[in-house]
């Protein structure tokens, strides 16, 4: 018999790590922030996903927001292109614009529409430790009906700003699933990457 609890737990993992493995590793430097502060970065970055998963707005508003949360919290012009690999260098300069405008909508859509199924839910930050030169920031994740899972957030300075590069649900990295699921859909394109942004752009 299959556990409704397991299958939730299941889902909503499975989700973020096809959906939302959005922020790739940054470029390294020297450890600039600190602990408290990598922890009030992930902390003020669940209240305004909390803030707008309960706003009972529409789909379509509320992915509005999410797009602004990613471009806020994350340097997403990195991330695509950390997420592109080595076809980013082939890229010309236009081809790499539309794809890090197209993929930001992209990962905003796929986050907006799971975080959909942590209504009700919640996020508490346990604490925060120095890994390399970024912090590691530990929170704890109930879902409804679910045992609480831990969701590990991987905070640095980047460009002046602090920013979060990469989640890890249950030890699995999501920046190396949307790697690989970004090169899966350029090789089912035959490496056109026009007709890749293209299809980002309206849904994947």
């Amino acid at each position: 018999m299959v556990n409704s609890s397991n299958v939730t737990r299941r889902g909503f993992t499975a989700g973020l790590l096809a959906a939302t493995s959005a922020i790739a590793l940054l470029p390294s430097g020297a450890m600039a922030l600190t602990a408290q502060q990598a922890s009030a970065l992930v902390s003020e970055l669940v209240e305004e996903i909390n803030s707008i998963i309960n706003s009972g707005q529409s789909e379509s508003r509320m992915l509005d927001r999410f797009e602004r949360v990613f471009q806020r919290y994350a340097n997403t012009t990195v991330i695509a292109f950390r997420v592109l690999g080595a076809d980013a260098r082939r890229a010309s300069d236009s081809q790499k614009r539309a794809f890090v405008q197209a993929f930001e909508g992209y990962i905003a859509r796929k986050y907006g529409r799971r975080f959909r199924e942590f209504i009700g839910g919640r996020i508490e930050v346990q604490d925060s430790r120095p890994v390399k030169s970024w912090f590691e920031v530990r929170t704890n994740t109930q879902l409804q009906g679910s045992a609480p899972f831990q969701v590990d957030f991987l905070v640095k300075e980047g460009g002046g700003r602090h920013l979060f590069f990469d989640m890890v649900i249950e030890g699995i990295s999501l920046t190396r699933v949307e790697r690989e699921e970004i090169g899966t859909m350029l090789d089912r394109r035959g490496g056109d990457l026009d007709r890749l942004i293209a299809d980002l752009r309206t849904g994947g």
